[in-house]
């Protein structure tokens, strides 16, 4: 108990002290290199958006130790890719618990850099079981303050013109879970010639094992935490808009957490969509057996819009010791790159030209 207590004492004195980046807006989209418009043989237009997620392990001491200079790294190696035109358009990490993490966005020169939920922004309580709150135990960190942030982050060069962002609800989590501000974030990109902006929602769910309490109580947890991403999406998401999630979903291994989500938020799988259409996108990583969904934490899912069609056309590791990034983590990046087509030529988004730099960005949880 004493060490517990003693751990959480240097985590809260060190998230108190640490000086964290200000969230970096941009109007204008600033990639080196916009994405070309095309036409497909079918009369669609088309372009291309690509988007990395990342858990970046970016835990604080005792957690982990000496984690400083990999995580320069990986800030080092975006900016190099980013200089070569061949960065991700968008990029979603989670773990970002120390201010050393967060400031990879400083270092990779991307327009747009912006932190999810802190301390502050947790949602109000769901209906979570009375018997569930009061099974918490304060030797596993469920009784005590969020000690670290969200550890969400979002880098984008394509202009975000909203953003949403909440923690779960201070009930809604599982043991050493408990500690951080785990949550949601969700924000509106507009993408140069296509006639819609792309909603992108992101998220990092409690861990299994890692929670150190029993797996049918983290279990609980991470379904009380399904069905509040759900609310979240209903509320903000526009159903007109496409939607792209990512991010690190703890269900490696998991049919029950997999099956739960999958009824709760029903999009498409990335994996699954490519195992089943291979001629449509080309798989440049290695994948074991029939459900590659099943083998990692690290998902993307999508959905169409009304206007504009999304669909995967390749899946590529990232930060896994190959040319795409030395690996610098205890996860692999997850790359995947989209094809958004449209039909006729109908009015583009306002925002492909520089927006109006007072109109600012619509924040509703800072």
């Amino acid at each position: 108990m004493r060490r517990v207590v003693a751990s959480a004492a240097i985590m809260l004195f060190a998230a108190g002290c640490a000086s964290w980046p200000q969230d970096r807006y941009a109007s204008c989209p600033t990639a080196p290199e916009m994405p070309a418009i095309t036409r497909l043989a079918d009369g669609r237009q088309s372009t291309t958006l690509s988007i990395l997620i990342y858990n970046v392990e970016g835990l604080p001491w005792p957690a982990r130790k000496n984690r400083g200079p990999s995580l320069d790294r990986i800030g080092k190696t975006l900016a190099d890719f980013r200089a070569q035109g061949r960065a991700p358009d968008i990029v979603l990490m989670q773990e970002t618990f120390t201010s050393r993490a967060a400031r990879i966005g400083e270092h990779t020169g991307y327009a747009n850099a912006i932190g999810g939920p802190k301390r502050s922004d947790m949602a109000k309580d769901p209906a979570v079981a009375g018997e569930f709150v009061a099974e918490r135990r304060r030797k596993k960190g469920e009784r005590g303050p969020k000690l670290m942030r969200s550890g969400l982050y979002v880098l984008s060069d394509f202009p975000v013109t909203e953003m949403v962002r909440e923690g779960f609800a201070r009930n809604a989590c599982a043991g050493f879970d408990c500690l951080a501000a785990k949550g949601m974030m969700l924000i509106r990109v507009t993408v140069p010639g296509v006639p819609s902006p792309i909603d992108i929602f992101t998220t990092h769910m409690n861990s299994g094992r890692a929670a150190r309490v029993s797996l049918e109580r983290s279990g609980e947890a991470h379904q009380y935490q399904a069905l509040e991403a759900a609310h979240f999406l209903d509320e903000y998401h526009v159903p007109d808009n496409p939607l792209i999630i990512g991010g690190d979903f703890n269900m490696r291994r998991n049919p029950g957490r997999f099956d739960f989500f999958a009824t709760a938020i029903p999009y498409t799988i990335v994996h699954r969509w490519c195992i089943e259409k291979p001629a449509v996108c080309e798989v440049k990583m290695s994948w074991d057996g029939d459900e590659p969904w099943m083998d990692t934490q690290d998902l993307q899912a999508f959905d169409n819009g009304n206007t504009v069609s999304v669909e995967p056309i390749r899946v590529e590791a990232m930060f896994d010791g190959s040319n795409n990034g030395a690996r610098l983590s205890d996860h692999d990046g997850f790359l995947v790159t989209y094809r958004l087509s449209w039909r006729g030529n109908g009015p583009r988004n306002a925002d492909t030209r520089c927006p109006d730099r007072r109109r600012g960005v619509r924040r509703v949880f800072m």
